[in-house]
């Protein structure tokens, strides 16, 4: 059954009413009409709407809520995911697999090894192209929240905006023992909020791990291989889903 976002105030009584580029997808790409279903969530919570079409105008398409309830597709952790901005469009396929491993929210990081640099513009474009692969991973992967895309941001204020998270953890290439990675996914609990750091290509400066460290963050190993920092991030996620799906 396809899947639509809907902003909360589309959701009225046992109504819903969808507008913008889901209308065109629903009529003419998907070529559905009344009396076809359809789900619906409201991109904020957990809850899931089954609908059927009664009304499909120009610019609107109107539902009934036929049922809804606790999808149970979302993780039971916020894990916030801090990325080292990388070059080239990797941080798009960093984005879209994020999403669909279960992240709550990317923040791309300046970090002293950020190749990348991005003007104003520049910025802002790219942040509406990521913020629309996220919108889009979450309807294929069923999700019933669209992750949220962070302009990006300093290490440092990176920093200061993980301090209340409750995990907070940054692979790093020369940590090691695996035995300290395994027991601190072990001690993880469903409900704590979890911040990742992952560094850009060339990875994170010794003195930024340091930094992390001094505000919490665990240093902790991947394994005897290096990954890339598009390959990191999900090798994480991973882990972590495998660790708090319930």
């Amino acid at each position: 059954m396809h899947h639509f976002f809907a902003e909360p105030s589309q959701i009225a009584g046992n109504t819903v009413c969808l507008t913008g580029s889901d209308v065109n997808h629903i009529r003419n790409v998907l070529r559905m009409d009344v009396g076809d279903q359809l789900t619906v969530s409201d991109g904020q919570s957990s809850r899931l709407y089954t609908c059927r079409i009664t009304s499909a105008e120009k610019d609107k398409i109107w539902a009934a809520i036929e049922s809804a309830g606790d999808s149970g597709t979302e993780l039971p952790s916020r894990i916030c995911l801090f990325q080292g901005l990388p070059k080239s469009d990797k941080m798009d396929w960093i984005v879209q697999k994020a999403v669909e491993l279960g992240v709550c929210e990317i923040v791309p990081v300046v970090t002293k090894r950020t190749v990348v640099k991005l003007d104003a513009k520049k910025e802002k474009a790219r942040c509406a192209r990521w913020r629309s692969i996220a919108e889009g991973a979450a309807k294929q992967s069923g999700r019933m929240i669209v992750p949220q895309v962070k302009e990006p941001v300093s290490f440092v204020q990176a920093l200061q905006y993980a301090q209340d998270m409750q995990v907070k953890l940054i692979p790093y290439e020369l940590a090691e023992g695996m035995d300290r990675t395994r027991r601190m996914f072990s001690e993880l609990v469903p409900g704590q909020s979890v911040a990742v750091f992952i560094g850009p290509e060339g990875g994170f400066e010794e003195s930024e791990v340091l930094q992390a460290e001094q505000a919490g963050f665990a240093r902790i190993t991947l394994g005897k291989r290096i990954l890339r920092t598009e390959t990191a991030p999900l090798a994480v996620l991973a882990m972590l889903g495998y660790v708090l799906e319930q």
